[in-house]
């Protein structure tokens, strides 16, 4: 039901431009802001895949809602600057100029600390962005977080 509610507004948002342009959408409830978490494993392996949450997190930002964005796995590697400038996914630019526009925003981005420490990315890496180390608990507490605004 959550996840039904979430992508209907998730549609109306997709259709706003149409609306601006002169369309109409029937029963467009005023515009909400919502709060959405991002989660992503994806990393350099595929640059496009990798580059999705960090560009859709913009793109919802800047419709103005509140976003954040957990990483795990492979995804924490892109906290390395050199690398995040080095993926550049298919149509869009590399990693690091989303990542920067990210940091200026103040989107805050949670690396798994495990992950990381698998991965060899370090606090330092972490600071390229703003970014901190996440943990399990601080992941239950984002989708909780998340998840007040939809059944409010």
């Amino acid at each position: 039901m959550i996840r039904r509610l979430f992508m209907s507004r998730l549609a109306q948002l997709a259709a706003a431009p149409f609306v601006m342009a002169g369309g109409s959408l029937e029963g467009q409830a005023t515009h909400k802001s919502l709060k959405v978490l991002m989660k992503s494993a994806w990393g350099s392996d595929d640059p496009t895949k990798a580059a999705f949450p960090f560009l859709h997190g913009l793109a919802l930002a800047e419709a103005g809602h509140e976003v954040q964005i957990f990483l795990l796995e492979e995804a924490v590697g892109l906290m390395r600057k050199t690398l995040a400038n080095a993926v550049t996914p298919v149509g869009w630019p590399p990693v690091g100029e989303t990542l920067d526009k990210l940091a200026a925003k103040h989107i805050q981005i949670y690396a798994c600390g495990a992950c990381s420490r698998a991965r060899g990315v370090t606090e330092a890496d972490l600071l390229n962005y703003g970014a901190k180390f996440g943990n399990p608990t601080i992941f239950v507490s984002l989708v909780e977080w998340a998840d007040r605004v939809i059944t409010e």
